[in-house]
């Protein structure tokens, strides 16, 4: 696969699965938009690590609308188009319905909401307007195995993913016309920090056990499937949601 020219936006970019999703485009020869909200050394690890070529760093709350478009509107000045979009970013917090307070209960449903599922429409409306006039383009939403088993210590997050999959479907089917491509990714566990911080290692062994491969998904694997889905090769793929969760959960 080789995405010489390819403007690829992939946010939350400065670690984990967006990282080694920025590294793999550049050595296929994208030009690569790293976004990341605060994290200015790990963005700037990540630029560095990128195979030389002309990528741009955006540092960017994707919350807000106001700065959702304003990067967007940089990228065109920049490169007069974007032809991957890859929503990557992701949060989530142990928010249990028996455990938490009313009001943290409320923060915990409305900052993840706004981030993992609101913020992706506004960044797919505001990318789509710009790869209709194109002639086409593709974007992947990285998802969760969670939108399907249920996450009953953080059920927002659950929600929000499984929003996230509607999301992608529906977006497939309205904008199959104009030649853009929608699929998602739905991950198990994945060996990152953000797993790292939620996984003791009783509970790691616990997962492992019931995982057939044995062990945790690596970033590199994710995308691996991201550069798949964002390629030519997928050409007869949208609406897709693909599970990557080493048959720790299977559905029919």
């Amino acid at each position: 696969m080789d995405f010489k020219k390819k403007v690829v936006l992939i946010t939350g970019a400065s670690r984990g699965i967006g990282k080694a999703t920025a590294i793999a485009f550049a050595e296929q020869n994208a030009h690569v938009v790293i976004n990341y909200r605060e994290n200015d050394r790990a963005a700037g690890n990540t630029m560095t690590e990128m195979k030389i070529g002309d990528h741009l760093l955006v540092k960017c709350d994707l919350s807000k609308p106001l700065e959702l478009k304003q990067m967007v509107d940089l990228i065109i000045q920049k490169y007069g188009r974007i032809d991957v979009l890859v929503n990557n970013a992701g949060i989530s917090q142990i928010h249990e319905i028996d455990q938490v307070s009313f009001d943290d209960w409320q923060k915990a449903w409305h900052n993840i909401i706004q981030t993992n599922l609101i913020a992706v429409a506004n960044l797919c409306y505001l990318v789509a307007q710009k790869m209709i006039p194109m002639g086409g383009g593709r974007i992947v939403n990285v998802g969760s195995r969670g939108a399907f088993r249920g996450e009953p210590t953080q059920p927002a997050y659950g929600a929000s993913k499984a929003g996230l999959h509607a999301l992608s479907q529906s977006l497939a089917k309205q904008l199959g016309k104009y030649h853009i491509f929608v699929n998602a990714i739905a991950p198990g566990w994945v060996e990152t920090e953000m797993a790292t911080t939620f996984l003791k290692d009783e509970e790691r062994a616990s997962i492992l056990a019931d995982t057939p491969l044995g062990r945790l998904i690596q970033p590199e694997e994710i995308a691996s499937a991201v550069l798949f889905l964002a390629s030519e090769a997928s050409s007869g793929t949208t609406g897709a949601i693909l599970d990557m969760n080493g048959a720790s959960y299977l559905r029919t």
